[in-house]
């Protein structure tokens, strides 16, 4: 327990330093107005592979969002701990058409969307149940996955894929437009991080409900944060070496 609480409580320091520098930095190129000021930044704890033990410890540390990349281990775990109040599941990984009603049944927000069939059943499979959260009808988060490097081993839209599927998103009742979600390259330098903030600015500007740019994880985040990453996706660093 106390190892779990002790990585988060780094991890949000390391957060907050990264913020704070960004806010400087603002600060002396222009004064910061009502309209580019940036959320705070929020830790998305990566669960896969962890037991719902381990998820419950950081739970304990006050850690309350959670990514999953694989359903069926991630519903076991929403089963396990249902009992915990306030905790919010993030499906983060490849999304397979025959799996859409149990993604769209079971989590609060998706990260990795990309094609519009994807859009289409999620909004159709909550219509279907009239899907209840905490007794009151609430819609599905969603976060438009970007292949910002154009790697062929990555998932993710195109860049100019991005305003076509989010008007996709926006014209479905039960799904909430939220944002994008990338992982740049390993080597893609400071170009690929810049893109997704443009990117970013662009759809925020087109759509009031955008509000998170989801991007940054342990060897990263600093950087992503520094370009306006809202959420930051931390695995590792919190549960240790996955098995």
């Amino acid at each position: 327990m106390n190892k779990i609480k002790e990585n988060i409580q780094k991890i949000n320091a390391q957060i907050n330093q990264a913020s704070h520098d960004t806010a400087q930095a603002k600060n002396q190129e222009t004064e910061l107005s009502s309209n580019n000021r940036q959320k705070p930044v929020t830790l998305l704890a990566v669960s896969k592979t962890k037991p719902a033990s381990a998820v419950e410890q950081a739970y304990l540390a006050e850690q309350r969002d959670f990514g999953e990349n694989y359903l069926q281990e991630a519903i076991d775990k929403i089963s396990q701990l249902s009992h915990l109040p306030d905790i919010c599941w993030h499906f983060i990984g490849p999304i397979q058409s025959n799996k859409t009603k149990q993604i769209a049944q079971n989590f609060s927000w998706v990260h990795s969307v990309d094609r519009a069939k994807i859009v289409r059943r999620l909004n159709a499979h909550l219509s279907e149940s009239n899907q209840q959260h905490n007794g009151q009808d609430t819609s599905l988060n969603i976060c438009l996955q970007v292949n910002i490097s154009e790697e062929a081993s990555k998932s993710g839209i195109m860049p100019d894929e991005v305003f076509s599927l989010a008007e996709v998103v926006d014209n479905c009742d039960k799904l909430t437009l939220r944002g994008l979600m990338a992982i740049p390259a390993k080597n893609a330098g400071v170009v690929s991080y810049e893109k997704m903030q443009h990117l970013f600015k662009k759809l925020q500007a087109q759509y009031p409900t955008v509000d998170t740019l989801s991007m940054g994880m342990s060897n990263d985040l600093e950087l992503a944060i520094a370009n306006g990453s809202t959420m930051v996706r931390i695995g590792t660093a919190i549960f240790g070496k996955r098995t």
